[in-house]
């Protein structure tokens, strides 16, 4: 691998050029007219343009990527997250032009990205799986017996489910057919797949997610936990490590689960194995990743390992450089996703140029950012600013450093979720852990604005 291609932008892009740039690898960045100016682009080798602003005319156009690597002699490409990350077909075409698809074959791409056949794979693994239908249900009064198997309140899910769509939850009998064919349309408008399938609602989850790391060579590491809890509307807005809920002896439970689906499935690369955790801390299989994540940054904190060079590493065909006895994990971790919304306007986007732009600095924290004085967010992307990482020995440590670091980010010309952030380390039962999913969505529903520093308590 003498050249690779990041087929993405922002804040991932800026990530895989530097560690690229750390081993010796050439890059060619590829962008969009709305990203001329953006930070990849400035810090890669080379730089392409490879269609208009919106991301079917550029981002996602596979015969435009494909041409800038010819152009470029790029023999790699690195999808990032978001766009082609997990697309099975994208993969299957690097993989049959001779370029190294830096992640995942496209036969386990296709398999967990597929929740139903993840589902039977989890089980294959023998990990716990929440109860729901066998495979997808196509016809709305067969979906409705099952249903009633089940019990409600039951989730109905696409089969290529991803951020949060083709989701419905039905509570009640009466309400379930047109739930069902709702989210069949959203599938398909969303996807292109209108399957879907019914899980039932663990009611007030945790979200705990495991990182893991597999090699072409049959070895396997999990890098521990990240708590996810803190979101909105199915969007992550705060992780962190290790989880304040899971005892040592679970951790290593839910981490060798998660290596043993991965196992089944014959992957490679990093990944990431989504779990729910119910109130009498039982876990249960939602999902995996099949790509970095943008929470990766928590991972490298805690244990060290730089998850970047090892997906880079892999594709060459390398053994992974740690394994599971050399894993340590160390103090606790904390990402804020500093994006571009109005937290006081029900989290409105605010796209627009940064007037200002001064990032926090001193011990113990890291920004991963695409960000500077003067540059102007585009409003077809993700809104992602920044992500600010911190850490302390413990997690009250950590929550110090996060206020500090909070309030010396100062971004001028639009809305930022740093508002938020600063609300949430003073909230009595986020200093508590005492929150599920649910939890800013009904803060929402009550009113809450996410105004000033300290909340009313």
């Amino acid at each position: 691998m003498k050249k690779v291609l990041i087929a993405n932008r922002g804040e991932i892009a800026v990530r895989i050029i530097r560690a690229c740039h750390d081993m010796g690898i050439q890059t060619v960045a590829v962008y969009s007219q709305a990203d001329a100016e953006a930070l990849h682009v400035l810090q890669a080798d080379e730089a392409i343009c490879i269609g208009e602003p919106p991301s079917m005319k550029s981002y996602l156009k596979v015969s435009n990527i494909l041409s800038a690597c010819e152009i470029t002699g790029a023999d790699a490409i690195h999808p990032g997250y978001g766009f082609l990350s997990e697309n099975a077909s994208f993969a299957a075409i690097c993989e049959s032009s001779g370029l190294n698809f830096i992640g995942p074959s496209s036969k386990a791409i296709s398999l967990l990205g597929d929740k139903a056949k993840a589902k039977q794979t989890a089980k294959a693994a023998k990990c716990p799986v929440i109860p729901g239908s066998e495979g997808i249900i196509k016809e709305a009064h067969e979906a409705l017996i099952e249903a009633k198997k089940i019990g409600f309140p039951v989730f109905i899910k696409a089969v290529a489910g991803g951020g949060g769509k083709g989701i419905r939850i039905a509570h009640h009998e009466d309400e379930f057919v047109s739930l069902f064919h709702s989210a069949q349309q959203e599938a398909q408008a969303a996807f292109n797949n209108p399957d879907v399938y019914l899980e039932k609602m663990i009611v007030d989850p945790r979200h705990i997610e495991v990182q893991v790391l597999g090699d072409k060579h049959g070895n396997y590491v999990y890098l521990g936990e990240r708590d996810c809890t803190i979101q909105r509307r199915r969007q992550k807005l705060i992780e962190e490590a290790p989880s304040p809920m899971l005892t040592p002896a679970l951790r290593k439970k839910v981490g060798e689960a998660a290596v043993a689906i991965v196992k089944e499935a014959g992957y490679y690369s990093a990944g990431t194995v989504e779990f729910l955790l119910d109130k009498d801390l039982n876990f249960y299989f939602m999902e995996v990743n099949t790509r970095i994540q943008v929470e990766h940054t928590v991972t490298e904190e805690l244990t060290g390992v730089d998850l970047l060079k090892e997906q880079l590493r892999i594709a060459m065909g390398q053994k992974l450089s740690v394994k599971q006895k050399d894993i340590e994990f160390k103090g606790h971790v904390i990402q804020f996703r500093i994006n571009a919304e109005n937290p006081a306007n029900n989290f409105a986007p605010s796209p627009g140029h940064l007037d200002y732009y001064v990032a926090p600095g001193g011990p113990h924290v890291r920004i991963d950012s695409a960000a500077y004085a003067g540059y102007k967010i585009p409003p077809h992307y993700d809104s992602m600013i920044a992500k600010l990482i911190v850490k302390g020995a413990t997690r009250e440590e950590a929550i110090a450093v996060g206020k500090r670091a909070l309030k010396e980010f100062h971004i001028g010309g639009v809305h930022s979720t740093i508002p938020f952030h600063l609300w949430m380390l003073s909230d009595p039962n986020f200093l508590n852990h005492n929150y599920v999913i649910s939890y800013v969505d009904q803060l929402i529903q009550e009113g809450c604005q996410f105004v000033g520093l300290e909340p009313l308590i």
